[in-house]
């Protein structure tokens, strides 16, 4: 029970990092849907120790259906025979499902009760899928634009811990799985924001008057808004969560569950989905279809490995963190869904299956990287032919932004590499041009130009 097991050490010791204590895994229903061996050898190769699967509810479902029971059977024990440990994810299909009222909330915490007890071998659940999202969950407002999606999600959350816990006391009972976004409005692509979604699930709790916990673990998703930006990269100016923004979220469990039967800002958090999309090469292209979407941006296979390791290495310097679960092992097969595997659809390794091995392993071990992080970014600073600023910053963990400054005040921004800069939004005359690279730590790295801009907007190094 490896998740079990660090849940005991982070109990024992709250104020410690999270390596080597941490898992690292990955959210993969190949094993369930194709050859279980294969699949769980592909998430071994990968360097994962852990591996989560799916159990779908639909309303008037209580039981797991037996040829679906089989395959995740099938699926548990190839897990364990190549030495990963199965988590099993049980949520609604899709929103038209949502288990919103307390007849279909007794059907859903029936099902998993079945869940459980149809996988002995299985010691982690995860209770629900992106609740804070309309495609998972509706409605998400109220009549009079309330969050009814917390609410309702909360009630079901107990309703299925006390389920699941009247059968098998000793697993560990997962909640949230939060999509990393949200809009907080009830018109266009109604959703909840992580926060505002914890901060309401924390209102709902206290207005229940329990006095059981509902989750051991809080799952939080952490995508980007797109593959081409680091995980270093905070959201300061929205509610939306990534793992740079780790201390928020701590904060926000505090303030929504602190002084009550369940933990807060101590809770375990477990990120339960993470993906880096991969351009796909011309001589893989024939075992794709479709488009790929427009704001999807892929990166090529270093960056990907590059950030999945950046990943795993935040998370081990977060002290509650006790793992993560990167989303894939193997690509989606239509290219308007996920290529963030570390094998093509075909089960041929991509270059980043590598150094995600190496990265895993290390991460387990607790060397991927130090912690705390203390070290600042290098930077330099450097002026092209054509009078763009270019910026090199490099980090251990990884650059969460790049600030450019121009006699003192804020000029620009970037966020991922290479981080360039025009000259024409800056003023003439004399400059001193200063950037400022920040880690997801806070620590800062600064280099410094001094610049004449002429009238004529030509720039040159005085």
């Amino acid at each position: 029970m490896l998740l079990a097991a660090a849940l005991v050490a982070l109990a024992a010791a709250p104020a410690a990092l999270a390596g080597p204590n941490l898992f690292v895994g990955s959210a993969e229903d190949g094993a369930v849907w194709g050859d279980p061996t294969s699949q769980m050898t592909m998430a071994q190769r990968a360097g994962f120790d852990s591996i989560r699967m799916t159990a779908q509810w639909v309303s008037g479902n209580t039981k797991l259906d037996p040829i679906i029971a089989a395959k995740l059977r099938n699926a548990v024990a190839a897990a364990e025979g190549r030495g990963l440990r199965p988590v099993v994810s049980i949520y609604n299909t899709s929103s038209a499902q949502s288990p919103e009222d307390p007849i279909l909330r007794g059907e859903f915490a029936q099902f998993a009760q079945d869940v459980v007890t149809t996988l002995p071998g299985v010691t982690t659940f995860i209770v629900g899928n992106e609740p804070n999202s309309s495609y998972y969950w509706q409605p998400q407002f109220d009549t009079r634009g309330g969050d009814i999606a917390a609410s309702d999600y909360e009630a079901l959350l107990a309703d299925t811990f006390d389920a699941i816990k009247a059968v098998r006391p000793e697993v560990t009972v997962v909640g949230g799985a939060l999509d990393s976004h949200g809009t907080d409005n009830a018109g266009l692509r109604p959703s909840h924001s992580p926060l505002v979604f914890i901060r309401d699930m924390g209102h709902a709790y206290r207005a229940s008057k329990r006095t059981r916990p509902i989750m051991d673990v809080f799952d939080q998703h952490i995508y980007e808004d797109n593959s081409s930006l680091p995980p270093s990269m905070p959201h300061p100016n929205s509610n939306s969560i990534g793992e740079a923004d780790y201390a928020r979220l701590v904060a926000t469990l505090g303030q929504a569950f602190g002084g009550t039967a369940q933990l807060g800002s101590t809770l375990p958090i477990v990120y339960g989905e993470y993906g880096v999309e991969s351009a796909i090469p011309v001589s893989e292209a024939s075992h794709y279809t479709g488009q790929e979407n427009a704001g999807a941006k892929p990166v090529d296979e270093a960056t990907q490995a590059a950030y999945y390791a950046q990943a795993m290495k935040l998370a081990m310097c977060q002290p509650t963190v006790v793992g993560i679960m990167l989303f894939h092992v193997e690509d989606e097969g239509g290219l308007p869904g996920w290529q963030s595997g570390e094998f093509y659809a075909d089960g041929t390794p991509k270059s980043s299956l590598g150094p995600v091995h190496d990265a895993a392993l290390a991460a387990r071990a607790g060397t991927l990287t130090a912690c705390p992080d203390t070290s600042p970014p290098t930077v330099t600073l450097t002026q092209t032919a054509s009078g763009t600023l270019v910026a090199q910053a490099t980090d251990d963990v990884g650059v969460g932004r790049v600030e450019l400054y121009a006699n003192g005040i804020l000029a620009g921004v970037d966020y991922s590499a290479p981080y360039t800069f025009g000259l024409n939004s800056l003023p003439t005359g004399r400059l001193t041009v200063a950037v400022k690279a920040y880690d997801a730590a806070g620590n800062v790295g600064q280099a410094t130009v001094a610049l004449r801009r002429t009238a004529a907007h030509a720039a040159r190094r005085r």
